[in-house]
């Protein structure tokens, strides 16, 4: 098995959304705003090739939407699925598996592209993961968070034949090295895969952990469907991951990629960072 980060560029959100309750002085240290509140974050997938498979975690946000729906998001940077595909030698066909952790328009943007009139599967000859509990969610959404699920990236997935939904227990396996931990804080069933990789386990945080900024156990976006499940699963989870020695793959940390906690008087805190490829 190889893992890969794939960078897909960077865009921006509000700081004070971001960050929830925590005031934007303590904030602001770690992830400084601009003059609009914004922040900058990353859209960091992950490539794993496993055996004949090679299965793409998230995508990012794509390009297929319009001018005033980017507007908000300043993206900026010069990565983008393909660019870094093709830094390791492939290509968006060779892709067999497009394993989507939810479906806000930030993880799934990249999984449909325009074809003139017609929006079609970005990765033609792969299969797309989900769950059926998320997949109702967010074809169905709520108010407060129909505008993260836009039909645009999620309808052509299942009108193209290719999408797969996984059950949803946890530890369930998708392949023999990875399993998939289920939370429910962010979102419905939102999935993060756990890697098997070089006698280490990798957690992909999704949005259950964006940065390294949002440790302390306050730190929960106003994003979050279920704050208070939210503050209970990172509790979980940042406890389990001190005590089996995760390394955490981080999807929206500007600079990080992966990091490793310890306990500190103020709880669990970061111990180092590094880049996947230094493993």
């Amino acid at each position: 098995m190889k893992l890969h980060t794939i960078d897909t560029g960077f865009f921006k959100l509000d700081g004070g959304a971001m960050f929830g309750v925590v005031p934007k002085t303590i904030w602001n240290k770690s992830n400084p705003a601009d003059d609009n509140n914004l922040c900058t974050w990353a859209m960091r997938c992950l490539l794993v090739e496993d055996g004949d498979r090679l299965i793409l975690i998230d995508t990012g946000i794509g390009n297929k939407q319009d001018e005033k729906f980017f507007s908000h998001y300043y993206l900026h940077g010069n990565a983008t699925i393909d660019s870094s595909l093709a830094g390791l030698g492939f290509h968006r066909d060779d892709i067999t598996d497009v394993f989507l952790t939810h479906l806000h328009f930030d993880h799934v943007g990249g999984a449909i592209i325009r074809d003139g009139e017609k929006l079609i599967p970005a990765f033609k000859n792969a299969t797309y993961w989900s769950n059926k509990k998320h997949w109702d969610w967010a074809v169905n959404p709520n108010d407060r968070e129909k505008a993260s699920f836009l039909k645009d990236n999620i309808l052509p997935i299942q009108e193209s034949g290719q999408l797969k939904f996984i059950d949803a227990h946890d530890n369930v396996k998708f392949t023999g090295e990875i399993s998939i931990r289920f939370v429910y804080g962010h979102t419905e069933s939102m999935m993060l895969p756990l890697i098997n990789y070089k006698n280490k386990q990798i957690l992909y945080m999704a949005d259950l952990l964006p940065s390294v900024g949002h440790l302390p156990l306050p730190y929960v976006m106003a994003y979050d469907m279920f704050p208070l499940q939210t503050l209970t699963e990172k509790k979980v989870f940042l406890t389990e991951a001190l005590d089996k020695d995760y390394i955490l793959f981080l999807e929206h940390d500007p600079i990080n990629e992966c990091c490793t906690l310890q306990q500190t008087e103020k709880g669990i805190r970061l111990k180092e960072t590094f880049k996947l490829n230094e493993l």
